[in-house]
């Protein structure tokens, strides 16, 4: 390869870098209207809360402090595996859930996508706050492992299901208030 081969490869890897560079700094902003627009097929998905399941109401008491970083690499990571936990919590077991299928699946792709986005900025901060960002995968972890036990010592049910969803609707409305606040 001669020497102007090299400088072409050079150039478009440095624009990608740029590109990405610019994607990742207006990352709050995308997030806040892909939250919003989570949030909107999540209530589109189903109906109103079940009066039936009112009792059943259980508290999983969501992680904040995961979500309470100063920086946005760290803030980026956390919500990142929040996503990918709630991806896999609606990917699971739903022929209980009363829900609108196509809503359901544009909510699973909205946060596919979300999600990839995510990863590829994340990335490129991996090796700063490492230890941080483990405490707070492992929080995490806990907190949507007791929602995938509640779903499944319910054997999935409408009810375990519209409790988890309502559950979602306030990790993401938990993100969004995080991301306001987050500076482009």
């Amino acid at each position: 390869m001669n020497a102007f081969g090299l400088i072409q490869i050079g150039l478009i890897m440095s624009s990608i870098t740029i590109i990405s560079s610019l994607q990742c700094n207006h990352l709050p902003l995308q997030q806040r209207k892909v939250i919003e627009n989570s949030l909107r097929l999540l209530d589109k998905m189903g109906k109103e809360f079940p009066q039936q399941c009112l009792r059943e109401k259980m508290s999983f008491r969501f992680p904040t402090q995961v979500l309470q970083r100063r920086q946005k690499e760290t803030v980026g990571a956390a919500i990142e595996e929040i996503l990918q936990h709630i991806f896999y919590i609606f990917s699971k077991n739903l022929t209980l859930a009363a829900w609108n299928r196509t809503v359901l699946d544009q909510f699973q792709n909205t946060l596919y996508l979300q999600i990839e986005q995510l990863e590829a900025c994340v990335i490129e901060k991996h090796t700063q706050h490492f230890w941080s960002k483990e405490v707070s995968r492992l929080k995490l972890k806990k907190y949507f492992q007791k929602i995938d036990c509640f779903l499944k010592d319910k054997q999935h049910d409408l009810c375990s299901w519209e409790i988890s969803r309502a559950e979602m609707r306030r990790c993401l409305q938990l993100i969004d208030k995080v991301t306001r606040k987050l500076k482009n």
